[in-house]
């Protein structure tokens, strides 16, 4: 029986084999890493506009169905009624659960700056805005809409209906 001597050298990967390898994984979850929390911003940003439209839209069905209420200036009202409950003006079972919560996907979604109209009974304006909760880490870009349906944004600084740009 031959015996095959082996050397040293041969027994597996050199040190140096070791660090091209992992340098090359370093360099890769360095490329990686940004664009994925790129694409995180991004998907908030879209559910967040998503938010706004939803809104938006249960904003004008709960007007027509309580005309004499208008809009509304809280999310629970637009919110689900009790189980087995009907949709009342309080609980209109116009948006999820989630939405009602007031956050979503890293921002922050509210209504404000309800008015009354001039018999001073219903609701003829609003804005909703959301508003990332962490600046630059879950969103970059402020949103907002009011009862036009138009949704603006801005990128630096809190959203106004007036002077932010509108959405594309």
């Amino acid at each position: 029986m031959l015996k095959v001597k082996r050397n040293s050298r041969e027994r597996g990967f050199s040190l140096i084999e070791l660090l091209i390898v992992v340098a090359i994984i370093l360099i890769i979850a360095a490329i990686a890493i940004p664009n994925l929390l790129r694409s995180r911003i991004a998907a908030n940003e879209a559910s967040a506009v998503g938010s706004v439209r939803t809104i938006n839209t249960a904003e004008i069905t709960y007007a027509s169905t309580y005309p004499d209420t208008g809009f509304t200036c809280t999310l629970t009202d637009l919110g689900a009624p009790a189980t087995g409950a009907m949709p009342t003006s309080t609980a209109a079972n116009l948006i999820d659960d989630v939405l009602k919560t007031g956050s979503k996907s890293g921002y922050t979604i509210a209504p404000s700056g309800c008015t009354t109209g001039t018999g001073g009974t219903a609701t003829v304006t609003y804005i909703v805005s959301a508003t990332p909760q962490s600046p630059g880490q879950t969103g970059i870009r402020y949103f907002c809409s009011d009862q036009s349906g138009v949704i603006r944004y801005d990128p630096s600084a809190a959203c106004d209906t007036t002077s932010s740009k509108p959405l594309q």
